[in-house]
């Protein structure tokens, strides 16, 4: 049943509010990134994976026990499993989970992969723990820090 109010009709019989979206934080589209970069590694690697083994999507999904139309999605990048699908996954195509989430590459790039993404430095711990001891710190004993990490820091040409 359909009420009406002054303003139009309502289904449910009150009137709601729409909440503002917010826009994203660097740290939300840099999480997105990775997730994204994650979900290709993963997907990239069950395929080769698959095609050395011989299996068709069909044959993965099911010894997976997936559809094979959301494996076909997780292979081409535009999903992630869980962690319990991607457990039975590198099981049914003896894979390594480092392998398949791209680990084993950033390591041997030393790279890490939350540094690597990050357009927003102050999202890093290690540089939380620094303005957190900064803060604390009195006006003199800043302005020192300031001018020793101006030292230390390359200058820009």
């Amino acid at each position: 049943m359909v009420k009406t109010h002054p303003r139009g009709p309502i289904a449910s019989g009150r009137a709601r509010k729409k909440r503002p979206v917010a826009p994203a934080s660097a740290a939300a589209l840099s999480r997105r990134q990775l997730e994204r970069k994650l979900a290709v590694s993963v997907g990239a690697s069950a395929r080769a994976a698959r095609l050395r083994a011989g299996l068709t999507q069909a044959d993965v999904a099911d010894r997976v026990g997936i559809a094979s139309e959301v494996y076909g999605r997780l292979e081409r990048g535009k999903m992630m499993p869980s962690v319990p699908t991607l457990f039975r996954l590198c099981l049914a195509l003896q894979l390594s989970a480092d392998a398949s989430l791209g680990l084993a590459l950033a390591a041997a790039a030393g790279a890490g992969l939350w540094e690597e993404d990050s357009t927003d430095k102050d999202d890093l711990p290690e540089m939380r723990r620094l303005l957190r001891s900064l803060r604390r710190l009195p006006r003199p004993q800043l302005k020192l820090m300031s001018l020793v990490a101006s030292a230390i820091l390359p200058t820009r040409r």
